[in-house]
C-alpha cells in the first residue's frame, strides 16, 4: 500500500489539516503496532484512540485520521479530519479493495467459519495469490483491517464475517461486495440477541446484501431455513452435505488425525476428524470449482490445510494423554457435533469430556445445555467435567439418564480445583475433549494439562 494524504482525503471524504503531502504504507488502529510510515486510525470504544496519538507518533506514524476538535490535533504529522474515524476506516478499505480488485469470498455461519476460511484459502492458494482474515478479525473493525492489510497483487481475498446482532453482516457485505458467499450452518449462537433460529438465518442471509448478482452462494442442503430463503435470489445457489446436496460427500474413514471422504467418485482427505469438518471442506471445494480448480489442486489444498489454533486441535497432555481442544467458541450445534465425533474415535483408554458454559443462549440456556445429554452416553464416555453455571442443566440431565456415569461439576471460581481433579484422574492412555465458549477460558485448562 502506498497512499498519499491526497488519496486518503478523497477516499474518506475528509479534510487535510496540514500542508505537506506525505505517503503512508500501512494502517493501524492500535498505537502499539504502529510502524514507520503508517496511518494511525484512532477509534472510539472503551477508550478514545485519540488519546494515544503521541504513542503512534513515537512509533513512527506518518499521518492520522482525526474526528476530535481540530484544535487538539497533533502538529508534527499529517492530519486528515473526518466526521467518524470508524466510517473513514471502512471507506478507506472500500477504496483499497476497488484499487486492488481481487475476487472476494465471504464466509459466515454459526459454526465452522474459521476452519472453512482456512480450507478455502488453502484450496485457492494452489492456483492464485490469496489472503484471508487473520485470527478472528471478522467484525466492522476487523474486516476493513483485513482488507487494508491485503498484499498488493492479491487475486482472491477470503473474508470471515461474524455477528452478534441483526444488521451487522449487511454492513460487512456491502463493504466487501463479495463475488462468492457461503453459510456454513445455522446454529443457536447469539440466540439471546436474535430470539430464534429463524432470525439467526435471516441475519446470516444478510451476507447476500452485497453479493454480486451473478455470484455464487453456497449453503447446506439439510437446512430448510436457508433453502426456503434463496428462491428469489439471482445468484447461483449450490448446496452441500453428507449424502445430500448438489455437492455430496460419503465418509470413507475417520481417525483422530484425518477424515477420508469421496465426492463424485474422487477421494479426498482432511487432517481433521468429524463429518462437520468434511462439510466445511465441501464449501472450499465448491468455491475452488467455481474458480476453475481441478480435482488434484483441490485435493492438495484440503489435504495440507493448516487450521487456526483451538479449532479441533489435537494436542498431547504432559503425561501423554490425547487432548482434543476445541475451546475457541461453542454453541449447542457445535458442541453436539464435537461430542458425536469424539465418541466414535478409537482410544486405548477412557474418553473424558470437559464442557463449559455456552454463552448468549438467553431464556433457552438451561434447556439447550441439558440437550447435550443426547450426545453423551455411559458407554462412550467414562468421566464428564462440567464448568460454569449455565451448564447445570446438563448436570441434572446426565444424573437422570446415566446415574452411574462419573460427572463432576465446578463453579467458575473453582477452575484450579477442576484442573487438579482432571490431572489426578487423567491417564496416559486416555483421550479428553474440551469444548466451551471462549469467555469461559478453557484454554487455561488445555495449557495446564499440557504441562
Amino acid at each position: 500500500m502506498n497512499f498519499t494524504t491526497t488519496i486518503i482525503k478523497k477516499a474518506v471524504q475528509g479534510e487535510v489539516l496540514t500542508e505537506n503531502e506525505v505517503t503512508v504504507t500501512g494502517v493501524e488502529f492500535d498505537s502499539r503496532k504502529i510502524s514507520a510510515g503508517d496511518l494511525f486510525v484512532p477509534l472510539k470504544g472503551t477508550n478514545d484512540g485519540h488519546e494515544f496519538v503521541s504513542k503512534a507518533i513515537e512509533n513512527g506514524a506518518t499521518a492520522t485520521l482525526w474526528s476530535n476538535d481540530p484544535a487538539t490535533a497533533p502538529e508534527d504529522i499529517a492530519v486528515i479530519l473526518v466526521k467518524d474515524t470508524l466510517q473513514a476506516f471502512q471507506a478507506l478499505a472500500s477504496y483499497y479493495l476497488l484499487e486492488e480488485n481481487p475476487d472476494v469470498i465471504a464466509i459466515t455461519g454459526s459454526n465452522g467459519k474459521t476452519t472453512t476460511k482456512d480450507m478455502t484459502e488453502s484450496v485457492l492458494s494452489q492456483k492464485f495469490r490469496t489472503y484471508k482474515t487473520q485470527g478472528n478479525y471478522n467484525n466492522d473493525i476487523g474486516l476493513p483491517y483485513t482488507i487494508l492489510h491485503m498484499p498488493e497483487g492479491t487475486e482472491k481475498l477470503i473474508l470471515e464475517m461474524g455477528m452478534d446482532h441483526a444488521g451487522e453482516i449487511s454492513v460487512l457485505s456491502e463493504l466487501a461486495e463479495p463475488d462468492v458467499a457461503a453459510i456454513t450452518i445455522i446454529g443457536e449462537a447469539h440466540i439471546e440477541n436474535l430470539g430464534s433460529r429463524e432470525k439467526i438465518a435471516d441475519a446470516k442471509m444478510e451476507i447476500t446484501t452485497g453479493l454480486a448478482p451473478d455470484g455464487l452462494l453456497v449453503i447446506p442442503a439439510d437446512e430448510p431455513l436457508l433453502t426456503e430463503r434463496v428462491h428469489s435470489l439471482s445468484q447461483t445457489i449450490e448446496t452441500f452435505g453428507i449424502q445430500s446436496g448438489e455437492l455430496s460427500a460419503s465418509i470413507l474413514n475417520e481417525t483422530k488425525g484425518a477424515t477420508v471422504f469421496s465426492v463424485d467418485d474422487n477421494g479426498y482427505q482432511i487432517p481433521l476428524p468429524g463429518s462437520y469438518n468434511v462439510q466445511n471442506a465441501l464449501i472450499a471445494m465448491a468455491i475452488g470449482r467455481w474458480f476453475g480448480l481441478g480435482t488434484d489442486e483441490i485435493f492438495q489444498g484440503l489435504a495440507y490445510v493448516q487450521v487456526t489454533q483451538n479449532r479441533t486441535q489435537w494436542l498431547k497432555a504432559g503425561n501423554g494423554a490425547d487432548i482434543l481442544s476445541d475451546v475457541y467458541n461453542a454453541n449447542p450445534t457445535a458442541m453436539g457435533l464435537v461430542l458425536d465425533t469424539f465418541a466414535k474415535l478409537p482410544t486405548e483408554g477412557r474418553r473424558l469430556a470437559v464442557l463449559a458454559d455456552m454463552l448468549e443462549l438467553g431464556e433457552e440456556s438451561y434447556a439447550l445445555h441439558a440437550s447435550m445429554v443426547d450426545h453423551i452416553n455411559d458407554q462412550d464416555f467414562q468421566e464428564i467435567y462440567l464448568y460454569g453455571e449455565e451448564i447445570k442443566g446438563l448436570k441434572v440431565a446426565l444424573a437422570d439418564r446415566y446415574p452411574t456415569l462419573a460427572v463432576h461439576h465446578f463453579n467458575k471460581e473453582a477452575k484450579q480445583q477442576m484442573i487438579a481433579t482432571i490431572k489426578a484422574s487423567l491417564k496416559a492412555e486416555d483421550s479428553i475433549v474440551l469444548k466451551g465458549s471462549n469467555g469461559m477460558g478453557l484454554i487455561e485448562v488445555v495449557e495446564a494439562l499440557q504441562e
